[in-house]
């Protein structure tokens, strides 16, 4: 059987683990794509008894690929496998330091947690032999005769069985998301009232952030700001604001959205201010951010206990979300459309015993 070239497989792959797929970076790369052509390459297949190495991935080259002979291919996994080989043509597509993360990041946080690839039972962790193959439905995705329609159904069929209701849940989530950001986005918020967004995946989240994060997070919400890029004010409370003693002025940088949590206590004591940044590309809450808005917040009139700060992303998956974890104000929090259950706390204040958190 010839083998899918490695822009095709990297191609289905794609469609196999779409957006919102957990670690789904290591598996659709072009390393992932390497590896499954490598394991296809050497028929290293569920139930065949054929197993591959990562630093197989690292010295398979690209003459070699075109070598596509039952022979050929049975001569290159045999020699390939073996201590000291190297290439008799091409360029290694890795030099073999590379193997870890192939082995521990394309394979061990991601391939082997969906099952797309199994490995060898009864085999020591120091043993040099290969342990790894693809498992069989899955291999059977990057067949060559298979035409695009067939190829969707299998796939999604694959999915259904491998994925989580968890992650496809979350799939689903990030793809209605995509979707629904070519067109103009309608939020509705706590009080009934509806507002008109304009297209974009800023607008997407922002509607989740209302309709979602509120409800689920916040006592009694309410919307006092919402802006959107280019500083258009889609909704501003000034009743709300006049009633709670606040002034919010529209030329300073006031963050995406500001909601207020009234709270249950008639004192007021359990009043909450959420200043929110929507991430779609930059912006988040980072420390220098936070003081700002700390200092915003005093002049308009807020009292600083009662602040609280947030960025919320589409997803964590999201090239967004990785490049601005790293840079996230402690103190604040992190909420995500694609999982709205859960918000993560980035505690700022003192060590806490890990007991007393699991208590809270």
């Amino acid at each position: 059987m010839s083998v899918l070239p490695v822009a095709a497989i990297q191609e289905r792959l794609a469609f196999i683990f779409p957006e919102g797929t957990e670690n789904r970076t290591y598996m659709v790369r072009e390393m992932a794509a390497r590896t499954v052509f490598t394991a296809l390459y050497a028929d290293a297949i569920e139930g065949k008894d054929r197993w591959i190495r990562p630093n197989q991935v690292c010295r398979m080259t690209e003459a070699q690929t075109a070598f596509l002979d039952p022979v050929e291919r049975e001569k290159w996994y045999q020699a390939s496998g073996k201590n000291g080989f190297s290439p008799p043509v091409g360029t290694p597509w890795f030099a073999d330091t590379t193997r870890e993360p192939i082995r521990d990041e394309t394979i061990g946080e991601g391939y082997l947690t969906v099952r797309a690839i199994v490995e060898r039972k009864g085999l020591a962790t120091t043993s040099s032999k290969g342990r790894y193959a693809l498992e069989g439905e899955f291999a059977e995705l990057f067949d060559p005769e298979l035409s695009h329609d067939e190829f969707l159904t299998k796939a999604t069929i694959w999915r259904a069985r491998h994925l989580s209701k968890t992650a496809l849940a979350r799939q689903a989530l990030v793809a209605s998301g995509a979707v629904a950001a070519e067109d103009s986005v309608s939020v509705k918020f706590p009080n009934g009232e509806t507002r008109q967004l304009s297209a974009g995946p800023s607008s997407i989240i922002a509607k989740a952030v209302i309709e979602q994060f509120a409800s689920r997070f916040l006592k009694q919400p309410h919307v006092l700001w919402l802006s959107e890029s280019g500083n258009k004010v889609v909704a501003r409370d000034e009743k709300l604001a006049a009633s709670l003693g606040i002034v919010i002025d529209p030329s300073k940088a006031l963050p995406d959205i500001i909601l207020v949590d009234l709270g249950d206590n008639p004192d007021g004591s359990d009043l909450i201010v959420v200043f929110t940044e929507v991430v779609a590309t930059d912006g988040p809450v980072n420390r220098q951010r936070k003081e700002a808005l700390t200092e915003l917040a005093k002049e308009a009139g807020f009292e600083e206990e009662h602040l609280a700060f947030m960025t919320a992303f589409l997803d964590r998956a999201t090239s967004q979300f990785k490049k601005a974890i790293v840079e996230i104000a402690w103190g604040s929090y992190v909420w995500l459309v694609s999982e709205p259950e859960h918000i993560i706390q980035l505690r700022g204040d003192q060590p806490t015993k890990l007991s007393r958190l699991r208590e809270s």
